[in-house]
């Protein structure tokens, strides 16, 4: 049977008495605690100080009497000032450091009852850095009455065993990462899984943050919703602060981010706090952080590793607080190979690096960003707009599907949703507005040239192309691309079948051909027919 060990101070006050039978009809903690039933105290370990040795020495003759089981083991600890935080931890530490705790074979309860409050936080402290390797034990008087034994209560500090704090922790979670995905229901697996890992990040670390992705894949607004959730949490209090870095260039580089002194320059009339000083004890997202020059990004590891800076033309460096966001759709990894950004500020934002992934790898979140963007437009202009059922399963069955490209991410999937929006009529998106949208985000896609024509158009219907996987649309609108141009059935065979012409003696192609066609409800005559 496992032994139960209590560590705990000496409580000056609340342990003394008059030495006499009267002690017995007062509430003392440390005698009190060994005389429960339902707690057996195998061993006490009873920290005091060396001018209150001769009340340990009666606490400990008074357990004797109440429960000679219990074994006192009692440690001197002396302090020059008992409310002295730094001294109490650190002493505390140095003992729980040297004693030889044995979890595997004890069970450890911490009585923090006793001792100065500062003494109490202490024991907290390292019980739940698991220095002090047991649970918290509290002590108390019964109320209305003159019992010497109190209660007592253990507290746990792994909070996942209280149902309704892990309950609420969880729901917490929930909150933060749908705030972060701004309402939106995702459905793609990896990205929620990283909006997760996000949550965790933004709001127990002030380490930079590296946002990775495509033009349009969502960076700028996800940083505004880290800044947005870690105001919530209250863990900053100062501005976001946001900066494409791709407009700056040149020596005016230097004093936007880093502000300048008058005089420093030609043209500089006045001092300018530049966009770091701006961003104290607040967030500085600054975008495409791939487009600055080497010399600024000098100064911004510096700025994020020291919290100070120089200001162009200064002679006396800035302090600035803040916490860094970085986007970027390079590969900075080959840009550090190339020369062209540096490897310790990489090294620096490589901490926690997050790949957004393009709207093309999300296909299965366009529909919730649908509704979201339809909302966005609804705040926008003050008017609701809807799809009727057909033109919006059109809709959704092109950009699903891989005839659309989504080279602009979701500032595509925005601007085609506000365009049908704009051109709506009655407040509903119809079946009209979206063919038409449809062939205008293929010519945006091809560089305004039109579209090459469909070798399936006429031959099957949308929903019967829909269903077709792309492998198969391929392949598919090859043979009948090459079907049109061949005179005859078997001519097409031929062609399509030529290398399997070469390696087999005799073959029917012609058969070969029309038993593929057949998979797709398709006939030599179809073809020809919709060709001619």
């Amino acid at each position: 049977m496992r032994s139960t060990v209590v560590l705990g101070f000496l409580g000056s006050t609340l342990d003394a008495s008059k030495f006499g039978p009267s002690r017995w009809a007062k509430w003392r903690p440390t005698v009190g605690l060994t005389m429960h039933d339902d707690l057996r105290v195998d061993r006490l370990i009873l920290l005091h100080g060396s001018q209150h040795q001769r009340l340990a020495d009666y606490v400990t003759g008074d357990i004797a009497d109440v429960s000679p089981e219990t074994k006192v083991e009692p440690h001197i600890l002396d302090f020059d000032d008992p409310w002295d935080f730094e001294e109490m931890y650190g002493k505390l530490l140095d003992f729980a450091r040297a004693y030889p705790f044995d979890p595997e074979a004890e069970d450890y309860l911490i009585h923090i009852t006793t001792g100065t409050h500062v003494a109490q936080i202490c024991l907290f402290l390292l019980s739940e850095a698991h220095f002090l390797p047991g649970r918290l034990l509290q002590t108390q008087p019964r109320r209305g009455t003159i019992e010497a034994a109190g209660s007592w209560n253990i507290i746990d500090l792994d909070l996942s065993r209280y149902d309704s704090i892990a309950t609420r922790f969880a729901a917490d979670a929930r909150e933060s990462t749908n705030f972060l995905k701004s309402g939106i229901e995702t459905r793609n697996a990896g990205f929620n899984a990283m909006i997760d890992e996000i949550e965790q990040v933004a709001i127990r670390s002030r380490a930079p943050l590296l946002l990775m992705g495509p033009t349009g894949a969502g960076k700028s607004q996800l940083a505004r919703r880290i800044y947005e959730l870690k105001r919530l949490k209250r863990q900053v209090k100062g501005p976001l602060v946001e900066v494409n870095c791709a407009t700056l260039k040149g020596d005016g580089a230097m004093s936007a981010l880093f502000g300048h002194r008058k005089g420093a320059f030609t043209g500089a009339a006045a001092d300018r706090a530049g966009l770091l000083r701006t961003a104290d004890t607040g967030v500085l997202f600054l975008d495409e952080i791939g487009e600055l020059g080497l010399d600024e990004q000098a100064m911004i590891l510096r700025a994020i590793e020291d919290k100070r800076f120089l200001p162009v033309g200064a002679d006396k460096e800035s302090a600035s607080d803040f916490q860094l966001i970085a986007g970027t759709n390079r590969d900075l990894a080959a840009c550090v190979t190339a020369g062209t950004f540096r490897d310790d500020l990489y090294a620096r934002l490589n901490l926690w690096t997050f790949a957004l992934p393009g709207l093309a790898e999300r296909r299965e979140d366009i529909a919730p960003n649908l509704d979201y963007e339809l909302d966005r437009h609804a705040e926008r202009e003050g008017e609701r707009i809807t799809f009727n059922k057909e033109a919006r399963d059109r809709y959704l069955a092109f950009a699903t599907g891989g005839q659309a490209k989504w080279p602009g991410n979701f500032r595509d999937l925005a601007a085609s949703v506000t365009r049908m929006a704009t051109f709506s009529p009655a407040g509903r998106i119809n079946l009209d507005s979206v063919t038409t949208e449809i062939a205008r985000l293929q010519r945006l896609w091809t560089g305004g040239a039109a579209p090459a024509a469909d070798p399936l158009a006429g031959l099957l219907s949308p929903d019967q192309q829909d269903a077709l996987d792309p492998f198969d649309r391929v392949q598919l609108a090859h043979v009948v691309t090459v079907c049109r141009a061949s005179r005859t059935l078997s001519d097409a065979g031929r062609t399509l079948f030529a290398a399997s012409l070469r390696q087999r003696s005799s073959t029917n192609d012609a058969d070969r051909l029309r038993k593929y066609l057949a998979r797709f409800g398709l006939s030599w005559g179809d073809i020809t027919a919709a060709a001619g």
